[in-house]
């Protein structure tokens, strides 16, 4: 039996479809006809289109009624055909979604001017939502979708009317980039008062300027409610060519964000305005294998083998960069990728200048799937083969099943790799193979332990390991993360898990961290925490790393410092002396520096550590 729609939003981020007057309009029906009409006159194509989103993947399809009210439909003359439009489209939708997903009802504010009506006409406007609800529940929809409003008063006066039906009620707001509606409300003014309005189920927010708008949006709005949240942006600003509206953006952009919306505490995401059944079909293929949508393999604490020939190894004897962590020294690190081809000349002698200038360690990231790149495991042998420098090794859930990680657990060991950075990795992006899966059967959490569990002489099965590894085992930590408290409670059950340090990602802005330490300082156990570094080489970059890359905070004073530097020598100048301002205010407080190399410039890197 299908779940309640409120019990699976709570229980799973729920997948939204996405626009459908952008694809009404990309078929050649122009924009002077009626689209929600179609569901009369022409519904074999809406059928089609909410069954391509459906066979895209999406969890909810939504009616085409987002104007079928009495007040824009007389406007085309068909205001008497409130009824028969809205049933039309709910049965559509039903049709296309099955009794697998779930149909909303899609109700838009009503006006011509949006939502100024006077006092007056407030009961007028309740009867004309309460026509357009009853045909859609009458039609067979399981929850009423109000978006796209740009007032909070006349949201709540819908949702009242809506509460009258029984059903889930969910109501998103448009935002521009100031994070005030068109009709001047605030973020905090409109979700202040939704929060307090019971006939109001899950809010959200939808359409504005794209993701990068809703992103801001949606971080101010956490503030202000604890109701479930879902986002839909549309696919940016849409630009005229040759007479038509078209969408710049591209499915991979759009779904880089809404990976990161559900990782922020989203629980649904979807389009809106531009966005098409390749959006969410690309989108769906990233965001289902992410942890908080797919159910891992749990993994069991392991009982130590016992015996003469058994003994877990202390953490100061595991590498030399677990002996210097364990002493309470800071360790040095800086981020190289692996190549691109099977040359990794450049690669190593890379990683000789670090050694050579006093680094400890070699951060080697997973590099990213969208293109060949020599496996960060073999750079890493090689490195530490052919340089005598040790690495952290990246390593994420996404690529292999559990039987091969753990192999590829027991094999790095075997070849002398220690030191290891537990992550559960993003799915992968289109880049050249658009068909590549993620597998995910465990997240940072069941990895840490299963790391754990073979440095206890246990494999995953429970079989025993002898002699057990000795793997220095790190996670990953987001001190800017806006829902902090999930982030905490993720990291200490990283920490449960047996994580023995962490990398956090690139800090500017140093209080964030500092708060950060300070609140995982109060857990029962400790692990240092190592600052991730990136020193910025322009304002450009600076505003790339603010605007497009989630859960990276970039303060407003570190973008102006940015903004002032005249030469491309005078901006990288500028980058390296606020990372160095934020290691010195942050040095008592971490385990060390991780500082990546921005376009791979190892001369920086070393700067920012004055070496």
């Amino acid at each position: 039996m299908k779940k309640n729609f409120l019990e699976a939003i709570k229980e799973t981020p729920q997948i939204f479809d996405g626009a459908m007057g952008t694809v009404i309009y990309e078929r050649g029906v122009f924009i002077n006809t009626c689209y929600e009409h179609l569901c009369v006159t022409n519904p074999d194509m809406i059928l089609e289109i909410h069954q391509q989103y459906a066979d895209a993947g999406a969890d909810v399809i939504e009616t085409n009624t987002y104007g079928a009210n009495r007040f824009v439909l007389q406007g085309y003359g068909l205001g008497e055909q409130v009824k028969a439009i809205n049933i039309a489209a709910a049965t559509l939708a039903r049709q296309a979604a099955g009794e697998d997903r779930f149909v909303a009802g899609s109700i838009g504010p009503v006006g011509s001017s949006i939502e100024l009506f006077s006092e007056e006409k407030l009961d007028e406007m309740r009867d004309i939502y309460r026509e357009q609800m009853a045909a859609l529940v009458e039609g067979g929809i399981d929850f009423i979708m109000l978006e796209t409003f740009q007032s909070s008063s006349n949201a709540i006066l819908a949702a009242e009317v809506a509460a009258e039906f029984g059903l889930p009620v969910v109501t998103s707001f448009v935002f521009g980039r100031d994070k005030l509606t068109p009709l001047s409300e605030s973020v905090a003014h409109v979700y202040r008062a939704v929060d307090k309005c019971d006939a109001i189920d899950v809010v959200g927010v939808n359409c504005g300027g794209g993701a990068a708008v809703l992103y801001t949006n949606f971080e101010e709005a956490v503030k202000f409610t604890d109701k479930p949240f879902i986002i839909m942006p549309n696919a940016g600003l849409p630009q005229t060519v040759q007479g038509r509206l078209i969408y710049m953006s591209n499915p991979e952009y759009f779904t880089e964000y809404c990976k990161n919306f559900i990782k922020m505490g989203a629980r649904g995401v979807g389009g809106c305005c531009g966005t098409t059944p390749e959006y969410i079909g690309t989108m769906v293929k990233s965001v289902k294998g992410l942890s908080e949508i797919k159910k891992h393999i749990q993994i069991d604490v392991a009982q130590p083998v016992t015996g003469d020939d058994v003994a877990v190894t202390p953490l100061a004897e595991k590498s030399r960069m677990a002996a210097k962590l364990a002493a309470g020294e800071q360790v040095l690190s800086i981020e190289i990728t692996p190549p691109r081809s099977i040359d990794m000349t450049a690669m190593l002698a890379k990683a000789q200048q670090c050694k050579d200038a006093g680094i400890d360690v070699i951060n080697l990231p997973d590099g990213p799937r969208a293109s060949a790149r020599i496996s960060p495991m073999i750079a890493a042998i090689e490195i530490e083969r052919q340089v005598d420098i040790e690495t952290v090794l990246h390593y994420c859930c996404r690529d292999r099943n559990l039987i091969g990680m753990q192999s590829d657990l027991l094999g790095g060991a075997g070849a002398g790799l220690r030191n290891y950075l537990i992550v559960t990795g993003d799915p992968p992006k289109l880049g050249d193979y658009p068909d590549a899966t993620a597998v995910f059967d465990v997240d940072a959490v069941g990895l840490t332990q299963v790391v754990m569990n073979l440095n206890h002489g246990r494999d995953v099965g429970g079989n025993p390991i002898k002699p057990p590894t000795s793997i220095l085992c790190g996670v990953g930590a987001n001190p800017n993360a806006v829902d902090l408290e999930h982030e905490i409670e993720h990291y200490h059950n990283k920490i449960k898990a047996g994580a023995e340090f962490a990398i956090t990602q690139p800090v500017f802005d140093a209080d964030s961290f500092l708060r950060f330490v300070e609140r995982v300082s109060k857990f029962e156990r400790i692990i240092p925490v190592i600052a991730g570094v990136w020193p910025l080489v322009s304002y450009r970059n600076a505003q790339f790393m603010r605007t497009e890359v989630p859960g990276v905070v970039v303060p407003d004073a570190v973008l102006e410092r940015m903004s002032k530097a005249t030469t491309k020598e005078d901006a990288r100048k500028t980058g390296v002396e606020i990372s160095q301002e934020i290691c010195e205010k942050i040095k008592d407080a971490v385990g060390g520096y991780q500082v990546s190399a921005p376009f791979g410039n190892i001369d920086l890197a070393l700067q920012v550590l004055g070496l």
